[in-house]
């Protein structure tokens, strides 16, 4: 992937508590706690698959105010849980924001977030936003911790990434998308999109999608 690493893999619900006890069963882990995001309506819990990256499982915060818009990542129209995107870690990201937008595939705009973890400390980020997910899910969101610890270092442990890859019925033009960012993702061609993850658990592999 070049300069661009996996930063976390995306698994939206429409009931985050209930995600995460169905993914325990599964995974053999329970999720830690992630935060709220204010401003967006959400909270998450997160599952590190490495040093640097992790699975993120992000809902409908009920405990704070409604956003008035929609949640990202589609959760307002979810009726189950499942894989909906990825991001990865940009170096430089308004400058990859402007490159990309000058080769014709618009990144989104550059969104400041902040959250509070469990132990009191203040996370601070930037990424991309984009009315619709890039590729229906498939080209990655960017992402910038800047001065921020990683949140996979405090994450619950115990899976590993085998394989992320991607299904869709116009792959070409993911894979398109994909290399104006200078993203790798493999994707066939299927009749419906789908981001499948495969992991080490300590239940065995298990794939998620």
């Amino acid at each position: 992937m070049g300069e661009l690493r996996l930063d976390h893999i995306v698994y939206a619900a429409p009931e985050l508590d209930v995600a995460r006890n169905d993914l325990e069963k599964r995974l053999g882990v329970r999720a830690s706690p992630g935060g709220r995001h204010p401003g967006l309506g959400t909270r998450n819990f997160l599952l590190a698959l490495s040093d640097g990256a992790y699975l993120e499982l992000i809902g409908p915060d009920l405990e704070s105010p409604a956003p008035g818009r929609e949640r990202p990542f589609g959760i307002d129209t979810l009726d189950v849980g499942r894989v909906v995107t990825w991001a990865v870690r940009a170096p430089d990201l308004d400058a990859l924001v402007a490159s990309a937008r000058a080769a014709g595939y618009d990144a989104g705009r550059v969104v400041p977030l902040r959250r509070t973890t469990p132990s009191g400390q203040e996370l601070e980020w930037r990424l991309t936003l984009r009315a619709s997910p890039g590729g229906d899910g498939l080209v990655p969101f960017l992402i910038d911790w800047g001065g921020s610890p990683h949140p996979a270092a405090t994450s619950a442990r115990g899976c590993s990434l085998v394989e992320l890859r991607g299904e869709h019925p116009d792959p070409e033009r993911v894979r398109r998308e994909l290399a104006i960012l200078g993203a790798e993702l493999c994707v066939t061609q299927a009749p419906a999109v789908a981001l499948i993850v495969d992991l080490d658990t300590p239940n065995g592999r298990v794939e998620l999608r």
